[in-house]
């Protein structure tokens, strides 16, 4: 049975250091994407180990593309707006609560504005066996570029469209995701602000984030990402603040 509950509760925040020089990373999971036959689509993402510090986002999109993404964390600018924030119409702060109700059942609230989302995710003898394969991978098999491009042509073959896992984001930062496991997720609910988004849908063409293409199908993601730090001072600056803003046994202060 997929146990995906007592792997992902209650993971330690740690502000650590990208694998590489001249990077800044993230390392958790979430809902890489889903998208609704409503047109809506929803994300997740839940990050406690990363340069600055923990947080937990959610992104929207809705029928007409606009997106925005809610934070709850101490700053917008350290959070997932710090790379895709130039490509929505609003980003701001909100109370988001992950809970799992079951070893793949997963629950999520917000407050501002008002969530209530339930999904389940699930695996197949394929997934399986590919994330087997790519968790005994080492970090350096993310550097050649030929790599890369045959982990993207894998996820198109389960139907996430086109993704690509290198890229520039909305902000000009040079990015790499880097999910180690995926998991499909077929079963959801959502109903965001009085409206129920209706069902989980497969789309034709991968939706996108600024130029940045988003799965097809809804998939569930463990992994991290990097980016190249785009203004060494500002990382500098950002990273000393944070710094003053957390608390010395590595977690944030409230």
């Amino acid at each position: 049975m997929l146990d995906l509950s007592s792997r992902l509760s209650n993971l330690p925040e740690i502000r650590g250091h990208a694998p590489r020089a001249n990077q800044e990373y993230v390392k958790g999971w979430g809902v890489f994407g889903l998208p609704f036959d409503s047109g809506h689509i929803l994300a997740l993402r839940v990050f406690p180990e990363n340069d600055f510090g923990p947080y937990r986002t959610i992104w929207h999109r809705d029928p007409d593309g606009r997106w925005a993404i809610y934070v709850d964390g101490p700053r917008l600018d350290t959070a997932c707006p710090r790379y895709y924030g130039a490509a929505c119409e609003h980003t701001g702060y909100a109370h988001i609560n992950p809970t799992w109700t079951g070893p793949a059942t997963l629950r999520v609230t917000m407050d501002n504005p008002s969530l209530e989302w339930t999904l389940t995710a699930s695996s197949t003898r394929l997934l399986d066996m590919l994330n087997a394969v790519s968790n005994v991978l080492p970090p350096a098999s993310w550097r050649p570029r030929s790599l890369v491009r045959a982990r993207e042509r894998l996820a198109r073959s389960l139907g996430m469209g086109k993704i690509q896992m290198s890229g520039v984001m909305p902000s000009g930062h040079t990015g790499l995701l880097m999910p180690k496991q995926m998991y499909f997720i077929d079963e959801s609910r959502a109903v965001l602000a009085g409206v129920d988004l209706g069902h989980p849908t497969h789309l034709a063409l991968s939706p996108k984030i600024g130029e940045v293409p988003m799965p097809a199908r809804g998939m569930l993601a463990i992994g991290g990402a990097v980016w190249d730090i785009l203004d060494p001072v500002e990382y500098a600056r950002t990273l000393s603040e944070t710094r003053s803003e957390t608390s010395a046994d590595g977690t944030a202060n409230s």
